[in-house]
């Protein structure tokens, strides 16, 4: 006994050995009848007994689990016990004195404020017993009476409504977790989301408040489904603006199923160069919006119009067909001279629409710092056409061991040779200070185009202004 337990009155000590035997042969005993003979009768009267303490509530608690009759037993009947209470020990020091203990324990126990006490505990105190904590404030006990309502004790277990009125028994610590787990890694289980494990839970009709916690918590442990899982959009490298794209800059595979054929939609492979223009017509017909405008405008100065406007002869169709070719020509060449200001516009328009489009995307993006120790999985990015639909993508673990500048980490495993391998860290400021300086280089040469544009002209008004003073 702990010294706590030495100072136990009779009653106490007989009961917490009850306890004790009943616990260390509980496999025994937990599905039979029991019957216990003791020579304290007051035991009797504590299973039933409403106003006792704190302590010897809690273990009656605990008795309830088993069936058991106890039984009072007179001391001249039970003389095998007296016998062996009166054998001296061999071992004791027949020369030890004890110091008599005048300090007395104090008889009164508050709020059980243990760790191992369940969470349903003040609810099965109340419905077992009608016990309520004197402890709590008028709106505690408001909220306790609002929930006990929705529980109700069987022995030996407490049982919850829920709110699809399916009773639930309420479980704690070990046993829920083993429930859980039991639920997303087990035969039955398959490694569910988090939502979906905590269904299974409720189908099984367990109940414990925080299952939906648990859940997440357990599916982000899980070694297995943190294999299968693709990288989320926290997860990627920020965006880079790609202006000015060269062959092979961008690239992209698109898979497409089969067309169902049926009577007269069928069509030759190799007939696709007639289907080419078409595509490329429409393509340089539809409005872009990084650009602003149209391809075909940034070419030649103007929308493009259609055959059909020209058949119907639309307004515009008459008033640019009936020009003098002379002015005709005229005009074309001070559009193509305006054509430049309207790509640099078209440059400034993509530019911005780009930044903003990176800004919503790396803003998305969790910022993640590894330290010498940890251990990760590296995610295998090689393009397979024919990779495993269920083969995870996923190698390691393995252990950082240096951590460079930059983002760039060394990795070890015990079976192999090291790695090194890069991350986005600190990526924000690298690059809003290359973006910067990609407007400031767009800034400039535009001034600069608009300043040579202007001086031009001022020189075609000079020439215009000699020949007319000359004629």
């Amino acid at each position: 006994m702990t010294e706590a337990q030495i100072h136990y009155t009779t009653t106490e000590k007989e009961m917490l050995a009850v306890v004790y035997a009943f616990e260390k042969f509980r496999p025994y005993l937990v599905l039979s009848k029991s019957i216990m003979y003791t020579d304290h009768s007051a035991l009797k009267y504590l299973l039933s007994k409403q106003d006792a303490k704190l302590r010897l509530i809690r273990w009656v608690l605990l008795l309830q689990e088993f069936d058991i009759i106890i039984r009072d037993k007179k001391r001249t009947e039970n003389l095998v016990a007296d016998h062996l209470s009166q054998l001296e020990n061999p071992h004791k020091d027949v020369f030890e004195n004890k110091d008599i203990n005048e300090n007395f324990p104090l008889e009164t126990l508050g709020k059980i404020s243990s760790q191992s006490t369940t969470w349903f505990a003040d609810f099965a105190n109340f419905h077992a017993g009608n016990f309520i904590v004197k402890v709590m404030s008028s709106q505690q006990k408001k909220k306790f009476f609002k929930d006990v309502k929705h529980y109700f004790w069987d022995d030996p277990y407490l049982f919850r409504i829920c709110a699809d009125q399916i009773i639930r028994r309420c479980v704690h610590g070990q046993e829920a977790y083993d429930i859980l787990k039991a639920c997303h890694e087990g035969p039955i289980g398959g490694h569910h989301g988090a939502n979906f494990t905590a269904k299974k839970v409720f189908d099984a009709a367990f109940f414990w408040p925080t299952i939906y916690k648990d859940a997440h918590d357990l599916v982000k442990s899980c070694d297995i489904c943190q294999r299968q899982g693709k990288i989320s959009q926290r997860d990627e490298i920020p965006q880079n603006i790609i202006q000015v794209c060269e062959i092979f800059d961008v690239w992209g595979i698109v898979f497409m199923g089969p067309f169902p054929y049926s009577r007269g939609n069928r069509e030759n492979c190799a007939s696709w160069s007639e289907k080419l223009d078409n595509a490329l017509w429409a393509f340089r017909t539809s409005y872009k919006i990084p650009i602003g405008c149209t391809t075909y405008k940034l070419v030649y100065r103007k929308s493009c119009y259609l055959p059909i406007e020209l058949e119907h002869k639309a307004y515009w169709a008459l008033k640019h067909v009936n020009f003098d070719l002379k002015i005709v020509g005229d005009h074309q060449k001070l559009q193509l001279n305006e054509l430049n200001e309207l790509r640099d516009q078209a440059y400034e328009n993509s530019l911005i629409y780009k930044e903003r489009t990176k800004k919503i995307h790396d803003s998305k993006i969790k910022t993640r710092i590894f330290n010498v120790g940890d251990r990760v999985l590296l995610l295998n990015s090689r393009l397979k056409i024919f990779s495993g639909k269920l083969k995870t993508r996923w190698s390691g673990p393995f252990t950082i061991t240096k951590v460079f500048s930059y983002g760039t980490v060394k990795l070890s495993q015990p079976d192999g040779p090291n790695l090194r391998y890069g991350y986005c860290k600190n990526h924000k400021k690298t690059r809003q200070k290359r973006t910067r300086e990609r407007k400031e280089r767009v800034v400039q040469w535009t001034g600069e185009i608009k300043r040579l544009k202007k001086k031009s002209r001022l020189r075609a008004k000079i020439r215009a202004g000699g020949a007319c003073i000359g004629a």
